[in-house]
């Protein structure tokens, strides 16, 4: 008996940690919890925890606008007036009151505030966030406090719910998640925008002459796409996936382009065609749709539409074609057509165009309206000279890429994804034929020697994505700190 004295006394201090840690749960109450209207009976006493959205003080009454963040919607508090004397817009509080039915017509409940409590110092005349209208381009030069606006923190919101759908949809599919390195010795793309890693002092007078110190001995970089150390993990596991920060040094100042933005990758081994990850893709996206269409993020992002404060970021669409959009992403199945199929879809349009050069924006604009009807539309089978180094040839025609990128109206390419060459002579070849050094990516070659298999792979913008559910038009807006050329504030 002696032996399990030390899983006795285990078990009695895990149980007063558990009682511990239940008497200190906070007892305040979400204020969408609040609105909800089930969650909180009629003269219930309430905490609520916030700030302060807007304050009208009258001679013998005041009230205030609440918000915590958890629904666009703000509470409204009824004070006394001299409770309300030390209150302003965007002061952080605790109340304490009966929650009631309120006689006004705009809320079926207030909260009749019995104590006040401010919680920290504000400068309420100072403060760039104005309860008043304030542009999309100015509140992104204040980006510490803009995700405080109702649809900012709509925004983030919707940002945390896909992360969780997505979560749950690889897990489900028997995906690891895995996290790769930021720092990297090779650029995947081979396009040569990428941003170099130095050791040198933070600030050096614009006067002096200095040389670039490599703190790894020799020139190394952020990452631009996880999808190479994918693939290395992929043959250890099987199906790997992961949400990272990506860089790019392209200096374009589009509503469409970050310096930094976030990619949704995943690669699967033992696949022999791109079908098998356009399925993935396909499934993925649906089931987001799908879990979070009946969920409260999605209704507050239709509601938002109409409200005040869709002015506050670049809205691009109105509440019908944002249901469109989710519609069209929980759609049966997505057509699926060739590059060279598309091309005379665009040549019977009359739409000018190059067969060698690519789809051009306003060529994936039309197509993915015009095939896809409201839902997403893959096209496969890019000529292999506009695609990267790392896909492979289709059998059937070589001077083909096994490839897609899915294109959605409006937002165009959303994803894209191949099978990876695993024949360490075919890459090679194709390595010289399109200028891209081994240096750096000699550990990528081996995988094709020890246990090389058949695999396949995408990556998804995942930024873009956020765009697209919400129906925001520029990616400075659903990302917390946007960063792109010539602008990192904070």
């Amino acid at each position: 008996m002696r032996a399990w004295r030390p899983l006795r006394k285990h078990l009695r201090d895990l149980d007063a940690v558990h009682r511990r840690w239940s008497s200190t749960k906070s007892s305040r109450n979400g204020i969408a919890a609040l609105l909800d209207g089930d969650a909180v009976d009629d003269a219930a006493n309430v905490t609520v925890n916030g700030w302060v959205r807007s304050v009208r003080k009258q001679k013998k009454v005041a009230f205030a606008a609440i918000a915590d963040g958890s629904t666009v919607t703000a509470l409204q508090a009824v004070l006394k007036p001299e409770q309300a004397e030390t209150l302003s817009t965007g002061v952080a509080v605790r109340l304490q009151g009966q929650w009631v039915k309120s006689p006004g017509g705009k809320q079926s409940h207030e909260l009749q505030v019995s104590e006040v409590a401010v919680l920290g110092d504000n400068d309420a005349e100072g403060n760039p966030i104005q309860p008043k209208y304030q542009t999309p381009e100015f509140l992104r030069t204040v980006p510490h406090l803009r995700a405080r606006t109702p649809g900012n923190a709509l925004i983030l919101r919707l940002r945390s719910a896909v992360i969780g759908s997505l979560t749950r949809f690889f897990g489900e599919q028997g995906f690891v998640q895995c996290h790769t390195p930021v720092i990297t010795s090779s650029d995947c793309e081979g396009a040569g925008e990428v941003f170099t890693v130095s050791a040198n002092p933070a600030k050096i007078p614009s006067n002096e002459k200095h040389q670039v110190e490599h703190f790894f001995k020799e020139p190394k970089y952020l990452t631009v796409s996880a999808q190479l150390h994918l693939e290395a993990l992929s043959q250890a596991v099987d199906k790997v996936w992961t949400l990272s920060p990506t860089f790019r040094a392209e200096k374009s100042d589009t509503p469409r382009h970050l310096s930094e933005f976030y990619m949704l990758e995943a690669e699967q081994c033992f696949i022999e065609d791109p079908d098998r990850m356009m399925n993935v893709v396909e499934n993925m996206l649906r089931a987001v749709a799908t879990d979070l269409s009946a969920s409260a993020v999605y209704r507050e992002l239709q509601a938002s539409k109409e409200a005040h404060h869709a002015d506050e970021i670049d809205n691009a669409i109105d509440s019908a074609t944002l249901r469109q959009r989710w519609e069209g992403l929980k759609a049966a199945s997505w057509p699926r057509v060739t590059y060279d199929e598309a091309m005379k879809v665009l040549e019977e349009a009359h739409i000018p165009l190059s067969y060698d050069d690519g789809l051009a924006a306003e060529h994936e604009r039309y197509l993915a309206s015009h095939l896809g009807k409201g839902s997403p539309v893959f096209i496969t089978h890019y000529p292999a000279v506009q695609k990267p180094f790392y896909m492979s040839r289709s059998p059937d025609d070589p001077s083909k890429a096994e490839c897609f990128d899915l294109l959605v109206p409006d937002l165009c390419e959303l994803a894209g994804g191949s099978m990876r060459e695993h024949n360490t002579a075919a890459l090679r070849k194709v390595m010289e034929a399109k200028g891209v050094k081994e240096g750096g990516l000699e550990w990528y070659m081996d995988l094709r020697k020890y246990g090389s298999v058949k695999h396949g792979g995408f990556g998804l913008g995942f930024d873009r994505l956020i765009c697209y559910l919400s129906g925001v038009g520029n990616l400075r807006d659903v990302v917390a700190f946007p960063r792109w050329v010539g602008r990192c504030e904070c």
